[in-house]
């Protein structure tokens, strides 16, 4: 997680909150940029939400966390990275994502995304969205690896889109996780929402004001001897950290996810988008591109 920690010095006592994250937060441009970062629960003071009018004093720790924020203004520069292209046509790419690599620009890191690698490789992406996040239809945790669909132009990003929205695109994923799942199949169907204590998590939620619907299919692949499962997941919903969070809730948090289970057990966050099915958004053909499973996965018992 990007965070960066601050004390209250003795000249700073007495600013507004806002008044000093604009004034001595290299990444914050403008007083209203801190406010909504307030607001939205990315800023604590000592450990504590605030309002952005809340006065310091000398001692305050300020935490400001500023990974998944979107910026306000960044130019974002095409970049000379590798990519592992696994289809290509006129209309979109779908694109290997190697774990660790954020799909997009977002605050304190400018540089080594998916979208400069993007920008280098293919010239012309849509524009659909902001300036920081052209062609991206989709999105992948920094921590998790697999196949992503980029659209190259807006005709393709809009079609693309409305197939998402409509939940016709089938993604499949691998995980590995704790435990033996005792069913061979079934579904977790939770709504998720805003975690009542962090701001970078979600939970299951019932809170009709907060919670949005989401849903998981899983079928088991093979029960490992080590105490853990091998998976498949078919999220027919696209909620942030879904998947991690409905393994956590069925008891089975995945592999490696410092964020809702246990980091030990695999060197990195066990997740991997195996395949996505769509209609091409021109030709309207059924397409299934599938991305090979990393070796970690297959090296595990």
């Amino acid at each position: 997680m990007d965070l960066s920690t601050f004390t209250i010095e003795a000249d700073q006592k007495g600013l507004r909150l806002d008044v000093f994250l604009a004034q001595y937060v290299e990444q914050i441009p403008s007083r209203t940029f801190g406010r909504k970062l307030i607001e939205d629960g990315f800023v604590l003071l000592n450990g504590e939400r605030v309002s952005p009018h809340h006065k310091v004093n000398e001692g305050d720790r300020v935490e400001v966390h500023l990974e998944n924020v979107e910026p306000e203004e960044m130019n974002v520069e095409p970049e000379n990275i590798p990519l592992d292209v696994l289809y290509e046509d006129a209309s979109l790419i779908v694109v290997n994502k190697p774990v660790g690599m954020l799909v997009h620009p977002v605050h304190g890191t400018g540089t080594g995304t998916l979208v400069n690698a993007l920008l280098y490789y293919c010239k012309s992406l849509s524009n659909v969205n902001e300036e920081h996040r052209p062609g991206i239809v989709h999105r992948l945790d920094r921590e998790t690896s697999g196949v992503i669909l980029v659209a190259k132009n807006d005709q393709s990003h809009v079609r693309l889109a409305r197939q998402f929205e409509k939940h016709k695109v089938q993604k499949k994923y691998i995980a590995i996780v704790k435990g033996w799942i005792e069913f061979d199949e079934g579904v977790v169907d939770a709504p998720l929402g805003k975690h009542p204590l962090h701001f970078d998590k979600r939970a299951v939620s019932f809170d009709e004001t907060d919670s949005r619907e989401a849903e998981t299919s899983y079928r088991v692949i093979r029960r490992c001897k080590n105490n853990t499962t091998l998976v498949a997941l078919f999220p027919k919903t696209g909620r942030t950290h879904q998947l991690r969070v409905h393994m956590k809730h069925l008891g089975h948090p995945i592999l490696g996810d410092d964020k809702y289970g246990d980091k030990k057990g695999f060197p990195r966050l066990a997740l991997h988008a195996q395949s996505i099915a769509f209609q091409h958004p021109i030709g309207k053909w059924p397409m299934e591109i599938f991305a090979p499973l990393p070796q970690e996965f297959l090296n595990y018992p």
